[in-house]
């Protein structure tokens, strides 16, 4: 069989997305960077939140091998990833106002903490919430969404307000409204969404960007090793053990 026309264009999408966010967001994805690199080297503590197919891009970072050690993620229970039945139960949830409230009370984090908050459309109740008590308390929040969603849809918050505006950091994924990047003659939807591979690409940029940020600080950067390479669990072990007040994902 020979390749398949559809499946290069997504490539094709793909590239050219991820070339916007490199060439389009650097200085945003550095200031995000030096703002993780400041709470870790001044000893806070870093989490990660998404909801539905948002929260990939978080965990993308949380117990990672390659990645810090001090990423957590905060969970929100139902509407982490798509693991609840009826899947539609964690699209619902994302529109109850008071549930992010109830959830960063509940939560390890403090003020000076770095809290990032994926969501393509940045439009639901639990993000725009979320960020907002999250700086409420004093945390530093970096919105990872999409700035289209922003101009050309409705907020679903009583504000009327996205993400995007309550965030001291915004990472714009420049994904088109839809998040479906090809279209067919005989197909009725658009279809091949892009938002995971560019949300992902982002978070480890900024990670990247923290690793930099901290070893040009001369501080060793709590990273973690695969545990399919010798040595790495030994390695492992000493990185939790040092940071084990700031790493919660481990009780």
């Amino acid at each position: 069989m020979g390749e398949s026309g559809l499946a290069g264009r997504f490539f094709d999408a793909a590239v050219e997305l991820l070339r916007r966010v490199r060439d389009e967001e650097a200085a945003n994805v550095a200031a995000a960077g030096e703002a993780v690199a400041a709470a870790v080297a001044g000893g806070q503590r870093v989490f990660a939140f998404g909801a539905g197919h948002s929260s990939l891009a978080a965990q993308d970072v949380v117990y990672r091998a390659g990645g810090l050690a001090v990423v957590n993620l905060l969970a929100v229970p139902g509407v982490v990833g798509v693991d609840v039945m009826p899947a539609t139960l964690g699209s619902a949830l994302e529109r109850v106002d008071g549930l992010a409230g109830a959830v960063l009370d509940s939560s390890p984090a403090t003020a000076g903490d770095v809290l990032f908050v994926v969501s393509l459309s940045g439009r639901n109740a639990l993000p725009v919430e979320m960020a907002m008590n999250a700086r409420a308390l004093g945390l530093t929040v970096i919105g990872v969404t999409s700035v289209a969603y922003a101009e050309e849809t409705k907020s679903r918050h009583v504000s009327g307000t996205f993400l995007r505006d309550h965030c001291d950091i915004v990472l714009d994924s420049k994904i088109a409204v839809g998040d479906a990047e090809l279209t067919h003659q005989r197909v009725a939807a658009p279809f091949a969404p892009a938002s995971t591979v560019v949300t992902s690409a982002l978070m480890q940029a900024v990670m990247a960007a923290a690793t930099e940020a901290l070893a040009d600080r001369g501080v060793e950067p709590p990273l973690l090793r695969s545990g399919n390479v010798d040595g790495g669990h030994e390695w492992n072990g000493r990185v939790m053990s040092e940071y084990a007040d700031r790493i919660f994902f481990r009780h």
